[in-house]
């Protein structure tokens, strides 16, 4: 028996109706859920980008110390040395005066040593002396020690001989050390240059005795090429000056003429007497146009490893710590350097510590800013121009 369609028509179509209805509501619930969780969405995204401070950043610039001033220096020979008599006597002829340039090992002078010829004599003869006593005295202790054996001597008697062979070979060599000693003192009656340089003082003469204990100065050698040239540079220019940097030599005497000069070392220490750092420079001497002894102005020129970061006076934080700049890192989070002032330019001031040529430095930080912080960069850096 077949059913009857009529009946099952009700319920299918109340199952669609009831079926639509559900998902027309779930439509409207999406429809009204999902702009308020946009909306929602994007306030929280803007609430935490205005929780970013926004900050624009500026470069140090580089700033050059004050060198134009000459500072007054002292011209000395590269090396010096007062040339003395080793041995006594007589001088017996000069062969260089004041001026002449000699070589190293280059004769200077004769001294007649008579008196030290004389006493060479003596210890030659010491010497012959000394061996002739100790060919007698090992003539006899051999013969004692043969005497001993066969108990002719006394034992003591045989010690004694050996002590006196022993004590003859201990006098030869002592006057063979003495005769040797002589004969180098008299290698010092011809005096030679220690190295080459200018003969810049003769005090003696021919015939002058010469005293090798507390006799006068003989010769002055100098080196004049190059030259050493000492400045005294002021407390505050001592960082501006670095080894190899290049400084112009001036004298009055030589108008329109400067000469290059290369700085070599500095003392290290500042003189707590003047407060000025001692720096020593080298400067070439090859026409010996530059006499040592001179006094000379030294003009040093700028360097690039003195060079000196200069930075916005609105960058700079004035708090309880002291100096701070707010830096950025790679990560544009803020980190305080604590920071040296040099000079003072009105818009601009020398960093002398805490700052880099690198440092994005906050440029008018605001007061708050904290260390660790994070923010954003407004526009590109840009370079702070220095203080002319």
């Amino acid at each position: 028996m077949n059913a009857d369609p009529t009946k099952s028509g009700p319920p299918v179509r109340l199952g669609k109706i009831l079926f639509i209805v559900v998902v027309l509501a779930i439509i409207g619930l999406i429809a009204g859920l999902v702009p308020r969780l946009w909306s929602r969405h994007r306030l929280d995204e803007e609430t935490k980008a205005d929780a970013i401070r926004t900050v624009e950043v500026i470069s140090p610039a580089s700033s050059m110390p004050d060198l134009g001033t000459p500072v007054p220096a002292e011209v000395v020979p590269f090396m010096q040395a007062s040339i003395h008599a080793r041995a006594s006597g007589y001088l017996q002829k000069w062969y260089v005066d004041i001026g002449d340039i000699v070589t190293n090992g280059q004769l200077l002078a004769e001294i007649d040593t008579p008196e030290l010829d004389q006493q060479i004599s003596q210890a030659k003869a010491q010497v012959d002396q000394a061996a002739a006593s100790l060919g007698l005295a090992k003539t006899t202790a051999d013969r004692w020690a043969d005497l001993v054996k066969s108990a002719s001597v006394s034992e003591q008697e045989n010690a004694e001989k050996q002590a006196d062979f022993t004590l003859a070979q201990a006098n030869l060599e002592a006057a063979g050390a003495n005769l040797h000693r002589l004969q180098d003192l008299k290698n010092f009656d011809h005096l030679t240059a220690p190295f080459a340089g200018t003969i810049t003082a003769r005090n003696t003469d021919i015939g002058q005795l010469i005293s090798a204990d507390s006799g006068p100065e003989l010769f002055r050698l100098a080196q004049t090429d190059p030259l050493r040239v000492y400045v005294r540079v002021p407390q505050p220019l001592i960082h501006a000056i670095v080894p190899g940097q290049i400084a112009s030599l001036i004298f009055q005497e030589l108008p329109g003429k400067n000469y290059d000069a290369v700085v070599t070392r500095t003392a290290g220490a500042v003189d707590t007497a003047s407060r000025t750092l001692q720096v020593e420079l080298q400067v070439a001497n090859p026409k010996n146009e530059i006499l040592a002894g001179s006094y000379a102005q030294v003009r040093f020129k700028e360097s690039a490893a003195a060079a000196i970061p200069t930075i916005s006076g609105n960058a700079i934080l004035f708090r309880a710590e002291g100096l701070q700049l707010a830096v950025l890192d790679a990560d544009n989070k803020v980190h305080l350097h604590s920071i040296r002032l040099g000079r003072d330019f009105g818009n601009t001031a020398e960093v002398l510590s805490g700052l880099d040529m690198t440092d994005r430095v906050v440029n008018n930080p605001p007061d708050s800013i904290a260390e660790g912080e994070q923010v954003e960069i407004a526009k590109p850096a840009e370079t702070n121009a220095p203080a002319k």
